[in-house]
């Protein structure tokens, strides 16, 4: 039985407890949270803390970590130097010197350590990037996802705004996707952005693009934009071109862009080749909550099963260093060069 610590209860931490309240192989130890929130009744009656150090006392085996992305580094590491293993939300840290501190400490500590890119365990998102790079590259990637949030959904779009841009807080994701594809080493990025509300600090963006070259050539596109003057059209686009045809997610009806399961439904896959395509129809695909079920199904099972994570935690800080770097290019004005920062 794996004891688990849960570390901040905004959506992402409420459903990574819910996750190991219904796992036979977890047993949570306490919730964490500096203010009071409401909890669902199946995590009523576990004890809660204010505070990282009366949660750590507990002596978890696991501590999930789902705070704002300025704490991610700093309670990753003390988590792992208490003898903890880490699950710890997306982005890992918010610069890459952190981040690589992080994978540093998981490595002297002999501490695993997972980073919440959940698409990983998504079977339509897998079989995409399958059907991908069955084609061969070099490719095209074309990646976006916009979000027109308004009530408390804008609220915590420019909380999340404090401390992470969009291209940052959602785009690790599908570049982690870009990286999963192409297994090239990324070289430049090229980003622009634009404030578009006033309820948000003046050196903070609310929608951003960028462009990423790699070392075989490929070229990707990923583009974010949070809040109500957001346009509906074109949110959700998922698209892999390759000199042999073209991997695309065809699902028109995604709901609404705040809808957070449509962010990661696939619906359908159409395989083009100049031969003529393909249509992979996706049925039953997993919910929001299912994947975080999964999530935390393989953190314990690294753990137990003492699974090598080394390119996993590699493939985050390489993810990371791309967004950064395109947050950077947008805040200068000029192109980034990776090759320093990922030598």
């Amino acid at each position: 039985m794996t004891r688990v610590l849960i570390v901040g209860l905004g959506n992402m931490g409420l459903s990574h407890a819910l996750a190991h309240h219904h796992n036979p192989d977890a047993q949570i130890t306490g919730l964490v949270n500096r203010s009071d929130v409401a909890l669902p009744q199946e995590l009523a009656n576990y004890p809660r803390f204010k505070t990282f150090e009366e949660g750590i006392a507990t002596a978890p085996d696991l501590v999930v970590i789902a705070t704002y992305s300025d704490s991610h580094a700093d309670l990753a590491c003390r988590a792992m130097d208490a003898g903890a293993h880490v699950f710890v939300e997306k982005p890992l840290a918010t610069t890459v010197a952190d981040a690589m501190r992080v994978v540093e400490t998981a490595k002297q500590t002999n501490r695993k350590l997972v980073v919440g890119y959940i698409l990983r365990h998504h079977p339509s998102w897998m079989r995409l990037i399958k059907e991908a790079r069955d084609l061969g590259g070099p490719y095209v990637f074309r990646l976006n996802l916009n979000q027109q949030s308004s009530g408390a959904e804008w609220e915590t779009h420019k909380a999340l705004m404090q401390t992470t841009s969009p291209i940052v807080d959602c785009g690790v994701h599908y570049v982690d996707v870009m990286c999963q594809i192409t297994d090239a080493r990324p070289v430049r990025v090229h980003g622009m952005g634009l404030r578009l509300s006033d309820e948000i600090a003046e050196d903070m963006y609310n929608y951003g693009q960028f462009q990423v070259v790699f070392s075989d050539g490929s070229v990707g596109w990923y583009e974010a934009g949070w809040g109500p003057m957001m346009s509906e059209t074109a949110f959700f686009v998922k698209d892999i071109v390759s000199p042999n045809g073209a991997v695309s997610i065809t699902d028109g009806n995604k709901g609404a862009s705040a809808d957070i399961d449509g962010h990661t439904r696939v619906g359908g896959i159409l395989v083009h080749t100049p031969a003529g395509d393909r249509q992979i129809y996706m049925p039953d695909e997993p919910g929001h909550q299912a994947l975080c079920d999964a999530e935390q199904h393989y953190t314990l099972r690294a753990i137990t099963e003492d699974i090598d994570l080394t390119r996993h935690m590699n493939d985050a800080v390489q993810s990371l260093a791309i967004c950064l770097a395109a947050d950077e290019s947008i805040r200068s004005g000029q192109p980034i060069s990776l090759e320093e920062i990922l030598k």
